[in-house]
């Protein structure tokens, strides 16, 4: 894979894999938990496949970043994005539970 297919996949994949990441917890919030939305379970059953599948396309766009055997700077960005989306998680996960603590 040349190094312009693997920029391409990195600024396509970056940001469908965080944005769901970032938007996820807000409408899980918002719209199922203590619904502030109107009819926010009705939006959510339509916006949660959306950030789901959005969230596995930027994934897989990242993870083929790291096919080549050598370390170099587009292979550095998608590790970078994958470490952040790993903070993302723990942190929704701390917020989640914090939720579930308080109901």
């Amino acid at each position: 894979m040349d190094w312009k297919r693997r920029e391409r996949l990195l600024l396509t994949g970056a940001p469908l894999a965080i944005v769901p990441a970032f938007a996820f917890l807000p409408a899980l919030v918002y719209m199922v938990i203590t619904p502030r939305v109107a009819h926010g379970r009705m939006i959510a059953i339509l916006l949660f496949p959306i950030l789901i599948a959005a969230e596995v396309i930027g994934i897989s766009r990242l993870a083929r970043c790291f096919l080549p055997r050598h370390f170099d700077l587009i292979t550095f960005f998608a590790l970078t994005t994958m470490l952040i989306l790993v903070v993302i998680a723990i942190y929704t996960g701390l917020f989640l539970a914090a939720f579930a603590g308080r109901m």
